[in-house]
């Protein structure tokens, strides 16, 4: 039976344009194995794993790569930030971004961000993803994969779940199309989506209330590959919501 460890990564800095993400995230995961007694070498830190993901939130990714604005109102940057309106009401709009993803305000957020900033989403968030994980890799010694995370409404359901809009080192799907269930019979159209669930579960660690912007799943059942978040964008032709 496969079983999943979340471990959020507590004590990262609030992250500047300039900041090296990764190695936030491995000095801090240092400091909490030192507090918890536990033995650390510099390559160690809480202990990492081959076979890891590293779950990011996109706002430090964001911050990091200086994707801020100041003294700009959000409707106005979501315009600008969109390739494509869908739909308006009120001052929400829900749009296609230059990355594909279809999402309210094009992903431009104000919520812990200082002052009158608002962030934009990275401009490629899978190269942002391989970035991180290059240089966590040479910071842990292990072999990893990375998620850039974002927060997503849905078209059909109540409520907001992570996503994936970044991933590196793993395939950001399992095709189980060609297989067969339990009783037998051929699965023709399953595709699971493990970079959003891996992405939805590790923000039960993390969230916008709790400060947490990095965590590590471990166990999960993913497959190393030079996977991309671009490949879970359904094409335009196949989505009965646009």
């Amino acid at each position: 039976m496969t079983e999943i460890r979340i471990i959020p990564i507590h004590g990262i800095p609030e992250i500047v344009p300039g900041d090296d993400v990764a190695a936030r995230i491995a000095e801090a995961s240092r400091v909490m194995s030192e507090r918890e007694g536990r033995p650390v070498d510099d390559q160690a830190g809480v202990g990492w794993a081959d076979g890891d993901v590293v779950v990011v939130t996109q706002k430090v990714v964001s911050k990091a790569e200086g994707r801020l604005l100041r003294g700009v109102p959000r409707r106005e940057a979501a315009l600008a930030e969109s390739a494509r309106v869908l739909r308006r009401m009120g001052d929400a709009v829900i749009s296609e971004t230059r990355h594909g993803l279809v999402c309210a305000n094009a992903g431009v957020d104000d919520s812990n961000v200082p002052g009158d900033c608002l962030a934009l989403l990275p401009v490629d968030p899978d190269r942002s993803a391989r970035r991180i994980r290059a240089r966590l890799e040479h910071l842990t010694g292990v072999r990893l994969a990375v998620i850039v995370s974002d927060t997503f409404g849905r078209a059909w359901r109540v409520g907001q779940t992570d996503v994936a809009i970044g991933v590196a080192g793993m395939a950001p799907l399992m095709d189980y199309r060609g297989s067969t269930d339990a009783y037998g019979r051929s699965l023709s159209a399953t595709v699971i989506a493990v970079a959003d669930e891996i992405a939805g579960a590790a923000e039960m660690v993390m969230g916008k209330r709790l400060g947490v912007c990095a965590a590590v799943v471990r166990g999960a059942p993913v497959t190393s590959a030079d996977g991309a978040a671009a490949e879970i964008i359904r094409p335009s032709r196949e989505d009965l919501f646009r």
